[in-house]
């Protein structure tokens, strides 16, 4: 086979949804780290590498075997996955694309960076304080920033549940790590 351009396969990576929130690809999400193409006897290998949002999601598998998947359905018969734990995905490697969909399907964004959350709490090492609500916090239903945190977790362990006061209907708020 000839060597598919790296474009392209990112162009295919970006299509497959996250399993949790399927509004957002795995490349917005920040999952997938790096793509080669590796040329050999046998006509090529797609070497893919990811980074779980975090060592024990639940929907790893389910991202790997879509990856292998959507490749070898565009005619990539070798595909290999690597999954690198370090550095720790952050939500920082998120697209602003990604946090936009992410608001248009109810869920708030992330808000500025890690380090700036991690500064902002004063705690460095205790982590989020479940009373702290994210300076910039807005329900992404009506844009109102007066909310109040219902839980620290979420659908999903990396988001948390708020309610807006205005509007007074509850959403996801994916959280800063």
């Amino acid at each position: 086979m000839n060597s598919p351009q790296l474009e392209r396969i990112w162009s295919w990576l970006g299509e497959v949804e996250d399993p949790e929130i399927p509004v957002i690809s795995i490349v917005d999400l920040g999952i997938v780290r790096d793509v080669q193409w590796l040329d050999d006897a046998e006509g090529g290998e797609c070497v893919v590498t990811i980074t779980p949002t975090y060592s024990g999601c639940p929907a790893t598998h389910v991202i790997a075997q879509s990856v292998v998947d959507a490749l070898q359905r565009r005619g990539l018969p070798r595909v290999r996955l690597q999954t690198r734990i370090a550095p720790p995905w952050t939500t920082d490697w998120m697209s602003e694309d990604g946090k936009r969909k992410l608001r248009a399907y109810g869920i708030a964004p992330p808000i500025g960076t890690a380090a700036e959350q991690v500064i902002a709490l004063g705690d460095i090492g205790r982590g989020a304080r479940p009373t702290s609500t994210p300076v910039g916090l807005a329900c992404p239903l009506c844009g109102s920033t007066q909310v109040s945190l219902t839980s620290q977790f979420g659908s999903t362990p990396c988001k948390a549940l708020y309610r807006c006061s205005n509007c007074l209907e509850p959403f996801d708020h994916f959280k800063c790590h």
